[in-house]
């Protein structure tokens, strides 16, 4: 039976042959990821079983990132919890403070996903890992414990669509843009449990870090799923980071497909996604005059080196609007000090820019950036839902690093080009 790249792997860890969409299948997994919010529920739920064990020390990944450092008491209570809950049973991967990175830009960075992985993780924007081939989803808490003592997790195969990207994107123009064009087009429950799988001779041009963020945002289109195919620019991305073997699954020619979309990423524009949805999308021709208070760059989307160099190359020898605050948060560690190493940061700080610790912070409304009524703010990150970013009566306008630079210099929603 002709299968596609999601079902391929789905059926390689349920022990088939093959699998159809449709059905349902209890699968192994590979990893098992939670952060600070969503793993103390799962903990309860982990105890209220009466499991004894995780099933795997070395499967089970635990990220301090939304809140952490602790912004207050109750902060501060549920990291203890995740922290005393990984040392009784000595799990390997425990990111806490000075460790931690926003969680889907830590994993691929330490090779804790691979190529062909199935990996559950108690946050819905875990399918970033299909930037890298793997079988990544959200899942809840409770599948999350499950997850922890068993080591499986059940599924119905989603069906797919095929996105075949051809030509090259242009100056300025990144992966952010791509999957807001298609969110704008497609719609944001286009896509309703569905798998987006990448594939073309356009997809070479793309870089890994714009596939984390076209697969980071597949959830935001309504699927279960994204997916790249595996190539050399992802063999290069995995080798020296990968610990264990991995699979490269490619979609048989005959896959059944739901739909089928041709992009051509010549013809992308810079997009922003205006409130309240990741739909409600417009490029700079049909955008006027939006003034604006915050600018954040970041966030498991965005927080990449390649969105931080881009956004420097901007800010350089600039300054921030007076009315703008321009927060900057690179996405782990790692990035924060290659960051500090080649001068970005002082790029920043010059241009009247704050940097912080890794952190998801301002992307849920938790801290570090929360709007006040009335305000609006240009965001690199992937939701701008009625109240995601503070007040119900703020604004969140979507956007890649390089229209959030801009935007941050002239105190307007802009492209490059105007600064």
């Amino acid at each position: 039976m002709a299968m596609t790249m999601t079902q391929k792997i789905l059926a390689a860890h349920a022990g088939l042959d093959s699998v159809e969409a449709g059905q349902l299948v209890l699968v192994n997994v590979d990893r098992v990821l939670g952060n600070d919010i969503t793993s103390p529920v799962a903990i309860r739920e982990f105890n209220r079983i009466g499991a004894k064990d995780v099933f795997d020390k070395d499967k089970v990944t635990m990220v301090m990132d939304h809140f952490a450092p602790n912004k207050d008491i109750k902060a501060a209570v549920q990291c203890k919890m995740c922290r005393d809950f990984c040392n009784e049973h000595e799990v390997t991967h425990f990111y806490d403070v000075g460790r931690m990175g926003i969680e889907h830009a830590l994993l691929p960075e330490k090779g804790l996903v691979v190529p062909g992985d199935v990996v559950i993780g108690a946050d819905s924007h875990t399918c970033t890992y299909g930037a890298i081939g793997a079988f990544s989803t959200g899942v809840g808490s409770t599948d999350m414990a499950c997850g922890m003592a068993t080591g499986k997790a059940w599924f119905k195969v989603p069906s797919a669509i095929k996105f075949v990207l051809k030509g090259k994107l242009n100056k300025y123009v990144s992966g952010k843009d791509v999957i807001l064009h298609i969110i704008g087009k497609i719609g944001v429950d286009g896509a309703l449990y569905k798998s987006m799988e990448f594939v073309g001779e356009g997809v070479k041009s793309l870089t890994v870090y714009d596939r984390l963020t076209i697969a980071n945002m597949a959830i935001e289109a309504g699927a279960k799923n994204g997916i790249f195919e595996v190539d050399e620019q992802t063999i290069d991305y995995v080798e020296g980071r990968a610990e264990r073997p991995y699979v490269a699954y490619k979609a048989d020619e005959d896959a059944v497909y739901d739909e089928t979309y041709e992009i051509d990423l010549s013809e992308i524009k810079s997009t922003v996604a205006f409130p309240h949805l990741p739909e409600n999308t417009k490029t700079f021709d049909e955008i006027g005059e939006v003034v604006i208070d915050q600018v954040v760059i970041g966030s498991c989307t965005n927080g990449h080196y390649k969105d931080l160099e881009e956004a420097a190359e901007i800010l350089k020898g600039k300054k921030v609007a007076k009315r703008v605050r321009a927060i900057i948060i690179p996405a782990t560690q790692d990035i924060y000090l290659k960051a500090v190493e080649n001068g970005l940061v002082k790029i920043f700080i010059e241009a009247g820019c704050i940097v912080s610790t890794p952190t998801c912070g301002p992307c849920l409304g938790g801290y570090m950036g929360i709007l006040a009524a009335g305000e609006r703010a240009v965001a690199t990150t992937n939701r701008n839902f009625v109240g995601r970013m503070g007040d119900v009566k703020s604004e969140v306008y979507l956007a890649s690093p390089a229209v959030a630079a801009a935007s941050a210099i002239t105190g307007r929603i802009s492209q490059p080009s105007e600064v």
